[in-house]
């Protein structure tokens, strides 16, 4: 039904989209004087955000060509280096630029694609050799795939990282912290020398009884029998997922933005009064953000069931239950990676507190090893993207990063 219920309104509401794209497009075009008249500009500022208030299933281009290394630009190229049906392990090269140490970016499986983090990857891109896991729309992976749940994000992490090899650094972002602590105990623990030099936890749910927020007490309130009823829906017989359960991404975007829906009609408004005054920069800073927070995919119902069941409400991994393919996944495994764990002062969404946990679960690093970053001011997406992830948060990955690099060195020529 939710499926049905979003193409009908997509229908419906196709004849005010296009209208509103061709006056757009017609105003634009009309003579310099009557165009910049403020009727004229009002009108089209109007029309201009009504023509793209819609999400889409496109993923964007993460469209990082260059980056600033060592005061000059180096060329950056898209590479596959590994292509599962849910997911490709993306190499961001840079050709002309050698010696900088691995780092794998694993970024949610939550409703939007791995784009949405280019910021924290285009940042880490100047200091750092950098691989991502670009997650597939599951509406477009085939249902004879088979299921896509938490083991199966677990096996493309230790999956990654066996590919990388040794000296890699691991930077999970948000959601992704359960599964990717998890992959780095079982490597850990079979003693594996994929264990990555660090790993580094960004705002994610380690432990969510701590500090609850209003995310967490949606998933808590409700028994998961609702969430499969109400909020999963299976891939229509158009797409190459037909029969695939799914957690839809519009259903994913109209939560996030049910949680602070005045942020997001200042914004608009804000957008239509920079178009209408001809602000035109400040306007596409705006355009750009919901035009990728806009661009959604969908989640294989078994991961988006298992996360709530089994992270936001049994709390498995902070009460040592968690497993992988039926075998206890336990923190404490872990001995040779770094850990660094960093959260925002004004977090909405994963509450300071709520990361922070894995340094308790960690018992096998040395404390010298482990580092804990808040940073005052900054809400969810503001640990990984915009200014003070750029000036504040960033300066301290990239230090993080360098002493792990220089404490695995020198134990292994030691």
């Amino acid at each position: 039904m939710l499926y049905t219920a979003y193409e009908m309104n997509r229908r419906v509401g196709a004849p005010v989209v296009a209208a509103s794209e061709l006056t757009a497009r017609a105003l634009q075009a009309l003579p310099t004087p009557l165009a910049k008249a403020p009727a004229v500009r009002h009108m089209r500022a109007a029309c201009d955000i009504l023509a793209k208030a819609r999400p889409t299933h496109d993923r964007p281009a993460f469209g990082i060509p260059t980056v600033p290394v060592d005061g000059r630009e180096a060329d950056v190229f898209e590479r596959p280096a590994l292509t599962t049906p849910f997911g490709t392990l993306l190499h961001f090269a840079k050709p002309s630029v050698t010696g900088q140490p691995g780092v794998l970016v694993v970024g949610p499986m939550s409703g939007h694609f791995t784009t949405l983090i280019r910021p924290t990857i285009r940042t880490l891109l100047s200091d750092h050799d950098v691989y991502a896991i670009d997650w597939h729309n599951a509406r477009d992976v085939p249902a004879e795939h088979g299921p896509f749940g938490l083991d199966e994000y677990i096996d493309h992490v230790m999956q990654a990282l066996r590919h990388l090899g040794p000296d890699t650094h691991v930077v999970a972002v948000c959601q992704p912290a359960v599964p990717v602590l998890a992959a780095v105990a079982l490597l850990a623990e079979a003693d594996d020398p994929a264990q990555p030099a660090s790993v580094t936890l960004m705002a994610g749910p380690i432990d969510t009884r701590i500090n609850p927020n209003r995310v967490n007490d949606s998933a808590t309130t409700k028994p998961l029998s609702w969430f499969e009823r109400r909020v999963v829906d299976t891939v229509p017989a158009r797409y190459p997922g037909a029969g695939r359960r799914v957690y839809p991404g519009v259903v994913q975007l109209t939560a996030f933005m049910s949680m602070n829906p005045r942020r997001h009609v200042s914004a608009h408004m804000r957008m239509y009064r920079d178009l209408a005054a001809g602000n035109a920069a400040a306007a596409a800073t705006t355009r750009a953000f919901y035009d990728e927070y806009g661009a959604v995919m969908d989640v294989p119902a078994e991961f988006y069931l298992e996360t709530v069941g089994r992270v936001f409400q049994q709390h498995e991994l902070p009460l040592g239950r968690f497993t992988w393919r039926g075998r206890r996944v336990d923190p404490g495994a872990i001995r040779d990676t770094a850990l660094l764990t960093v959260e925002g002062g004004n977090d909405d969404i994963c509450s300071p507190g709520q990361t922070e946990a894995a340094h308790r679960l960690c018992t096998g690093i040395p404390e010298e090893r482990k580092r804990h970053h808040l940073q005052d001011g900054v809400g969810h997406y503001g640990v990984f993207s915009g200014s003070r992830w750029e000036a504040e948060i960033y300066p301290v990955v990239r230090e993080f990063i360098a002493s792990a690099r220089t404490a695995e060195r020198a134990t292994a020529l030691g």
